[in-house]
């Protein structure tokens, strides 16, 4: 590689960089004020919170490369171009193919990458969140009780506590029991913990009463040190994690197994999301192509390219919606994949063309021919 090119190569790179973190940190902070119901309603700590959040970044990160690539494409292009350095390559005698080549290597790499975790370490970082939310969910500490609340897990099942400790101990427990004979319980307890014992899950009761009437209309009263309340009935073990297409690996989306009875009715569903993960990747090269449109695309102006820029920046925001579109209604038309390729392709090729169509501008032709006229004129 030409230092020229490695030059060039180095102006759209670290703009690049720059632009997908600080578009990843905006992502993230928007996520992550989704999630603060893990924390508020689920009282789950801090390091679940942040893994939570950081499985979401491999998907943010493809969505936002296209944006980050354009963003950073035209700043970079625009004070080339505007302080002459791209006009001086092309005095120089270097082609087109030549200029634009770094910004298209640059584009094609962020491609590859963009491929990579589409394919492996989406589905990989998606698997590990399903599970995380699903412990989450299932989780009977944060399900059971709420500080100072009246909940109602299951139907006949009442529970409160006055406090909950950060340690996971609750604090003046309140729980009332309808029995399926008609008959109801009350126990009260100073202090109260979730535990396992013999495989089961019970709430394990301290410093206590217990109050039952009978069916003769007999109140039963009991004080006790110690009680293991069951809450089996709470929760399913046969309960699964179930893994949505975003959550599939390659060969799980093209070839399913048909034998399973919500993978055959989501067939299309699956094959559109493979489909997706394939094509997604190509929305960064047809990002370079429209911001090298946007600024080579048409002639030297020291004015700046304003017009440009925005008539481009429309057309790839309106290329990235079409992109949303299509793979919406390939989930229930098959044949509609090929324009999820089709889509970015011809972004590709419509700001290539711009690019290659442009005829060298009369400024690089003075500069050419101003030598050769002065050394006349001497």
């Amino acid at each position: 590689m030409r230092l020229i090119d490695r030059y060039l190569l180095r102006q759209l790179a670290g703009p690049t960089l720059l632009a997908t973190l600080a578009l990843t940190g905006v992502a993230l902070l928007s996520q992550s004020l989704a999630g603060l119901d893990l924390l508020v309603n689920q009282r789950q700590g801090g390091l679940v919170f942040l893994k939570i959040t950081l499985l979401y970044m491999p998907q943010l990160i493809n969505i936002i490369l296209p944006v980050a690539v354009f963003v950073a494409a035209l700043v970079a292009l625009n004070r080339l171009h505007t302080e002459q350095e791209i006009v001086v390559c092309f005095a120089g005698g270097m082609s087109r193919w030549r200029v634009i080549s770094p910004a298209m290597r640059l584009a094609c790499t962020i491609a590859f990458a963009a491929l990579v975790m589409n394919l492996f370490v989406q589905p990989a970082a998606f698997r590990a969140l399903r599970d995380e939310l699903f412990e989450v969910r299932t989780d009977l500490a944060s399900t059971l009780v709420r500080e100072g609340e009246f909940t109602e897990p299951v139907p006949g099942l009442t529970v409160y506590a006055q406090t909950v400790e950060g340690d996971g101990d609750f604090r003046n427990l309140f729980i009332y029991q309808e029995k399926a004979d008609g008959t109801s319980t009350v126990y009260t307890a100073d202090e109260g913990r979730i535990d396992s014992r013999g495989g089961r899950s019970v709430l394990v009761m301290k410093n206590g009463t217990t109050q039952e009437f009978s069916d003769r209309g007999v109140l039963n009263y009991l004080t006790f040190n110690e009680y293991p309340f069951e809450l089996s009935s709470m929760s399913d073990s046969a309960e699964l994690v179930h893994y949505k297409p975003s959550d599939r690996w390659p060969h799980e989306l093209f070839f399913p197994d048909l034998t399973q009875d919500w993978e055959r009715k989501n067939r299309l569903s699956l094959l559109a999301e493979g489909h997706a993960r394939l094509a997604t990747p190509l929305y960064n090269i047809a990002f370079m192509a429209l911001a090298l449109s946007a600024i080579i695309g048409g002639g030297f102006s020291r004015l700046g390219y304003a017009r440009r820029i925005a008539t481009m920046g429309a057309i790839a925001a309106v290329t990235r919606i079409l992109g949303f579109v299509v793979q919406a209604a390939c989930e229930d038309n098959a044949w509609l994949n090929i324009l999820q390729y089709a889509i970015p392709l011809g972004a590709t090729a419509f700001g290539l063309r711009a690019v290659f169509r442009q005829k060298v501008s009369r400024f690089i032709a003075l500069r050419r021919r101003t030598p050769a006229m002065a050394g006349a004129a001497a």
